[in-house]
């Protein structure tokens, strides 16, 4: 460390790479333990949400397509504030919104709407959909996000517009039309309504959750103030295709996740 007089200290040799931690999706050797990753991390998302400030009554939902039995769904209890939620409050329902697993009902309006869209979409595991303030707010405009930032280029040319209202949505019917709205893309504004996005995983569906209801506000504080600067159509896609891929969203959700379940230990239970 020292090196020769006169010359300089010999610099540090860096660490292999195989030596630095970095977090990945894990791997399950089973049904039952992907079942309960699964669930530990809907609840954390849901208390993540909470926190947040997402929650408006008994609006708002995350869904999470159980591993074995691929058309049913573990979601939050009705009228279960999301700051409380535990892995075994959670509850099991079909498709058909019959409760299968669990002590509480569910919200069968909004149960319908993702149940159409896990249908539709064999390749998400998740789908969140809450009445966060910026993103009602955006809806209200019939706006999509602009690419005016690093964090809304990710959703650039890859999320839509449903450009309807019908009041609650109580049937499969409206839940369909949703999902074809949403087709192959990864979130989707409903109008007047509010915010929904999809996943591989909850952790992804849940950070584009957060991500576009923080890029609605950023797009709605920046149009009250003056004009955004758009950028150019060439390099908001080579953001997304940087940005936008599930594995990044995994990725940055980590923090979120690590905060929640050292804090709040007890959504484990």
């Amino acid at each position: 460390m020292h090196g020769t007089p006169g010359v300089g200290p010999t610099p540090p040799v860096p660490l292999p790479s195989d030596r630095l931690r970095f977090a990945m999706p894990p791997m399950h050797e089973s049904v039952d333990d992907e079942r309960r990753h699964r669930k530990e991390r809907l609840a954390g998302a849901l208390r993540i949400f909470g926190r947040l400030g997402f929650e408006d009554g008994v609006s708002g939902h995350i869904t999470a397509r159980d591993p074995e039995y691929s058309d049913c769904f573990w979601v939050n209890p009705f009228g279960m504030p999301f700051k409380h939620v535990t892995v075994s409050d959670l509850v099991l329902a079909n498709s058909e919104g019959q409760v299968i697993e669990g002590r509480y009902h569910i919200n069968q309006a909004a149960f319908t709407v993702h149940a159409q869209v896990h249908a539709a979409r064999p390749d998400v595991v998740a789908v969140a959909h809450c009445h966060s303030v910026h993103g009602r707010a955006l809806s209200a405009l019939g706006d999509l996000l602009d690419p005016i930032t690093q964090e809304s280029c990710a959703f650039y040319e890859d999320h839509a517009l449903y450009d309807a209202y019908t009041g609650v949505a109580v049937d499969s019917d409206e839940g369909r039309r949703i999902a074809t709205a949403l087709g192959s893309r990864k979130a989707l504004v409903l109008r007047n309504h509010g915010l929904l996005t999809v996943g591989d995983s909850v952790d992804a569906a849940a950070w584009w959750f957060v991500s576009m209801e923080r890029s609605a506000q950023v797009q709605l504080t920046a149009k009250a103030a003056g004009r955004p600067l758009l950028i150019d159509h060439r390099l908001a896609a080579a953001t997304r295709e940087q940005l936008g891929g599930d594995l990044v969203a995994w990725i940055n959700y980590q923090p979120l996740w690590q905060d929640i379940s050292r804090s709040e230990p007890d959504l484990l239970n």
